[in-house]
């Protein structure tokens, strides 16, 4: 896939995401004001905070598609995470607040009215949120987009909520209105837990973490099985963004041409850069036998 093409389908995705939380805004509001019901205004308050979500999802992922250039040598990559960790910020923020929410209903009681219209309007916003989730996700297929990922993780946890919801005003119907505030209090500890962990998995891109020992010991067998390779040492495996980096010290035969040393290079940049996730590889040739390596530490040096 082209970077076009991919930042289309991007941007496509993140429109739906926009869209679907305005719908759900509309009508769990207009409801929750005519009825009364504290419970549907305030998830509609909470689709007011993930629809600025999607929108800096939208403008600002969507540059991570963008050519390097002057200002970004080294390209745009590390913008995408960057904004997966907002949204996983915003679902944190959410969950405390739905988590103090709940707290309150459980001390000081609901205060929610039945009518039937509550649940046609919480049907409607699950029926919302899982369209765009399975949009999103399907999107996502090929693209492998952090921040499409904690989009889609959101609008699951759009439709916990709602289900709290349900089980409140359901509640309210059968003389168990303490439903409501029970299950807001298990679904925002769920909330909070998704926020940290894509803030976490995505903090990791941002700081060049170290990719698993899996993808660390595919890189390597590249390098020790290569015909032309005597050994390596200084290995780095990173991540730029959401895309891997390799850097290494590669021995070769002291007496080949810079030609046929430089062909060595390309064919392994070649075969790195095709794994999956590996974005880029920067290799220095060494005579082998040259010993400068010999300081390193054991776990950085190739047989």
């Amino acid at each position: 896939m082209n970077r076009a093409e991919a930042r289309r389908r991007f941007r496509r995705a993140s429109w739906v995401n926009v869209a679907a939380n305005l719908l759900k805004i509309i009508a769990e509001g207009a409801v929750g004001i005519v009825f009364g019901s504290v419970a549907l205004v305030a998830d509609a308050a909470h689709s007011v905070a993930d629809l600025v979500a999607s929108v800096v999802v939208l403008v600002w992922g969507s540059s991570s598609y963008d050519d390097a250039d002057a200002t970004h040598p080294h390209g745009h990559a590390r913008i995408e995470p960057l904004s997966a960790m907002f949204v996983g910020a915003v679902i944190v923020v959410l969950g405390g607040y739905l988590l103090y929410e709940s707290a309150r209903g459980l001390f000081a009681g609901t205060d929610i009215e039945f009518s039937y219209y509550l649940l046609g309007a919480l049907g409607f916003a699950m029926v919302d949120m899982y369209v765009a989730y399975w949009f999103t996700a399907r999107t996502n297929v090929g693209l492998e987009s952090t921040a499409l990922t904690a989009l889609a993780k959101d609008c699951l946890n759009d439709i916990y909520t709602t289900v709290a919801a349900v089980a409140g005003v359901v509640g309210v119907r059968f003389g168990l209105p303490i439903l409501d505030p029970v299950a807001g209090a298990v679904v925002s500890l769920l909330v909070v837990y998704q926020g940290v962990a894509i803030g976490r998995e995505n903090l990791g891109y941002l700081v060049g973490a170290a990719p698993t020992a899996d993808q660390r010991a595919v890189v390597e067998d590249v390098l020790a099985t290569h015909d032309d390779v005597a050994g390596y040492h200084d290995l780095t495996v990173f991540y730029d963004g959401t895309v891997i980096e390799v850097e290494v010290h590669v021995e070769v035969d002291g007496e080949l041409t810079i030609r046929e040393a430089h062909d060595i290079e390309s064919e392994l940049v070649d075969q790195l850069t095709a794994l999956a996730d590996v974005g880029d590889a920067h290799i220095h040739l060494d005579p082998a036998g040259l010993g400068e390596w010999k300081d390193a530490a054991p776990d950085s040096v190739g047989d």
